[in-house]
This record gives C-alpha cells, sequence and structure tokens, in this order.
C-alpha cells in the first residue's frame, strides 16, 4: 500500500508541475514604454507579483523579468498590472498587531498594483497575505492610497478610520451621485468597484471593468453516485475474510473553488450513503455483514486544466463516518448498530478523477484501511475499498 501511494503521489506531483505551465496572449511594457506581445504564464496570482515569466512565442525559452524592468503587463481579455512608486499604509488589522495611532503610517515602496476599474477614474487594487489596500488616480493626477484603518482605542476596543469615502466625495464628484451613495461604500472590492464604474458613467469615461473578467461562479453542486468494491477482513481466534464484493454509494458535493491561482483549487465536502453487502464460511458456521453507513468527507481538490474542456483533478479528504442499522454475524456472535454497536473508525482517502465541460465527471477513489469495530479490544478489523464514482453538476 505505501509503494502505491507513493508512485501515486510521485504522479500527481509530476502532473501538476507540468499542468501549471499555461501561457496565455498578454504584452509587457519596458521601462522606455515600449509595448512587447508575448505569451504570459498566467497563475491567477493571490498576491500581486514581484515577477512574471514570459515567451516571445510558443517555440521560444521561457524568460523571466522583474518589477524593476518592466513598467507594467497584462494578459490580454482578463488582467493588467502597472508599477507604481505609492505611499502605502501596511498597518495591520490583527488586534495583537495593531496600534493606537488613527491615521496612516505611509512608507514609499515600488509595487504593481492590479487594475480594477480602467477609465477617468481609474481603481487599483493590491493584496499581499492579509494585507488588501485600494488605490486611485483621477485622469493623469497622481496615484493615492484609500484611506481605511482600524486602530484600538483600548487593548480590547476598536474603531475605523474610514476616510476613503470622504475621498471619494472629495475626487469623484457628480451630479448622479449623493454624499449618502459616498458614505455607504465599503472598503471591498465589488462596493468599490461599482462605485467607480458609476462614476466613470456619469462621465461618459469610456472604462474597462477587469473585476468582470474573475470567476463569479464559485460553487458547485454534484450528485455522485458510483460503485465500491470492498473487502473486510476480521482477526479473532479465527479470522474471516469477507472477500470482495460490490456495494453502491450515492453522495452529494458541495464545491467552494478557492478564487485564486487560476481556479485551480477548492475544498469540497460531500455526504455520501453507502451499502455492503456480503457473507462467507468457516468451519461450517456462515458469517454475514450488513454494513450501511453515512460518511463525510471533507478536504481539497486541485484541478489540473487540459484545455477549456477538459481538466484532470486530484483529492485528499478526511471522511468522518456513522453506521446505519449495520449488523454483522460471525463465530456465533451477532454485532448490531443497535445493541452492540458496530463503530467505524474515521479515515483518509485519496482520488483521480476527469471532469469534462465542467458537467461530467468520473473519479477512481482509494480509500484507506480503518477498523468497522472500533468499540471492540477483543476483535479488531480492516476494512478497505475501492470506489468509482461518476458525477453530474446540478448547479
Amino acid at each position: 500500500m505505501k509503494k502505491k501511494l507513493l508512485i501515486y503521489l510521485l504522479f500527481i506531483l509530476s502532473f501538476q508541475a507540468y499542468s501549471q505551465i499555461v501561457f496565455q496572449k498578454g504584452y509587457i511594457f519596458d521601462n522606455n514604454g515600449n509595448k512587447i506581445n508575448c505569451l504570459i504564464k498566467n497563475i491567477d496570482w493571490s498576491n500581486n507579483p514581484t515577477e512574471i515569466q514570459y515567451k516571445l512565442n510558443e517555440s521560444d525559452e521561457i524568460n523571466t523579468t522583474n518589477i524593476k524592468e518592466i513598467k507594467g503587463f497584462g494578459i490580454e481579455n482578463e488582467s493588467k498590472y502597472e508599477r507604481f512608486n505609492v505611499d502605502i499604509d501596511r498597518s495591520s488589522d490583527e488586534l495583537r498587531e495593531m496600534k493606537f495611532e488613527k491615521y496612516p503610517i505611509f512608507k514609499k515602496e515600488m509595487l504593481f498594483l492590479r487594475v480594477i476599474v480602467e477609465g477617468k477614474a481609474t481603481l487599483y487594487e493590491y493584496i499581499e497575505g492579509n494585507l488588501t489596500r485600494y488605490f486611485f488616480k483621477i485622469d493623469e493626477a497622481p496615484l493615492n492610497q484609500l484611506v481605511h484603518k482600524i486602530y484600538k482605542i483600548e487593548n480590547d476596543q476598536t474603531a475605523a478610520n474610514n476616510e476613503f469615502r470622504q475621498q471619494l466625495w472629495a475626487n469623484l464628484q457628480c451630479s448622479e451621485i449623493s454624499i449618502n451613495e459616498a458614505e455607504q461604500v465599503k472598503y471591498k472590492l465589488d462596493d468599490l468597484t461599482k462605485f467607480f464604474i458609476r462614476y466613470n458613467k456619469c462621465n461618459d469615461s469610456n472604462f474597462i471593468n477587469y473585476n468582470n473578467n474573475q470567476k463569479k461562479d464559485l460553487f458547485n453542486l454534484t450528485i455522485r453516485p458510483g460503485i465500491t468494491n470492498s473487502n473486510l477482513t476480521i482477526s479473532n481466534q479465527s479470522p474471516y475474510n469477507f472477500s470482495n464484493k460490490i456495494g453502491y454509494r450515492l453522495g452529494l458535493e458541495g464545491e467552494f473553488i478557492l478564487p485564486f491561482n487560476k481556479n485551480k483549487w477548492a475544498i469540497v465536502i460531500e455526504p455520501i450513503y453507502h451499502s455492503f453487502s456480503t457473507s462467507t464460511t468457516l468451519n461450517n458456521i456462515e458469517s454475514k455483514i450488513e454494513y450501511k453507513t453515512v460518511e463525510i468527507p471533507v478536504g481539497l481538490r486541485y484541478y489540473m486544466f487540459v484545455n477549456d474542456k477538459s481538466k484532470f483533478f486530484t483529492n485528499a479528504q478526511y471522511v468522518l463516518v456513522q453506521s446505519v442499522n449495520s449488523t454483522l454475524y460471525y463465530d456465533g456472535s451477532k454485532y448490531q448498530t443497535k445493541e452492540r454497536q458496530i463503530l467505524p473508525s474515521s479515515s483518509l482517502f485519496l482520488g483521480l478523477g476527469y471532469n469534462f465541460r465542467g458537467k461530467y465527471s468520473m473519479e477512481f477513489r482509494m480509500n484507506f484501511k480503518k477498523n468497522i469495530l472500533d468499540n471492540y479490544f477483543s476483535e479488531s478489523s480492516k476494512y478497505k475499498s475501492f470506489s468509482l464514482v461518476f458525477g453530474y453538476t446540478l448547479i
């Protein structure tokens, strides 16, 4: 089993390394302002980058350039980054690191800022770990940070400096925008995006909303029927082996796509009903099992894109198990969930699958061995299974 697991992990890691190299049509601006069309490795940065990899064409070697060598870059129909020497406040929102200072403490830094809305009024975003800051400029005026700072007023109490609302009202005034609207804006991407779009429309300014290009559908609900090949061995004075038997499973999976790294990572949870029934004979005594469970796997999924329609994925999940009216007869003894409880232990599983058009999927799943007589000290068991799971995404 360990050798199989090692081979599996090596395969996944090698496939991941290959699948991450996705170059898309884009451009860079060198320090002289010249635009160079190229192919950029798009990893859908969760943090604003300081360097990128690019190729001049499909057959060219991979080049790396950094923030000191280019003024900016963009990926066609998706994202755009510009370099600025900005005054940025890095005050922490974590209570243990928070200061009593109400006003921002600015420090000059060279950063790539992601363009959110580009027009007469342009909105920018900077993310680094837990730090999120927004910047803006009007026409050719200097760029400024929109100020939002949480600060301490006592050791366990905080307040907020929401100067950004005053900045919006002072700099983005328009006949169709009231002061009340500016006062209601939250320091969040969607709120600020809507406000800047509203201002640009009010001024009849052509604008580009790059936030529109981000994936909005970050939740999938999938029905997942399948078949499971199970094997159970019980160790006692006389060991019993319930040979391989096909059972059935039905699951409903909720998948939460994480909005970074090109939506390659997801958190998944899938309540499953599973049924396993078989019998065996030893010393002319028939033993049989009716094993029914509700399982709740929770874990991570990683997608490996082949093209726009096809992608492979791998799962690693921790499984919580609850037995449901399961009955085990062996060696003249009866074990039942209501009388003498069958208490299966929790377990882990790995899965490898394929998804087509985001609608249809198939997965091979390997469950690690577990003890289904976890509450009995005189007997021990090894239950293992392999599953073939089919999926149809409802939403």
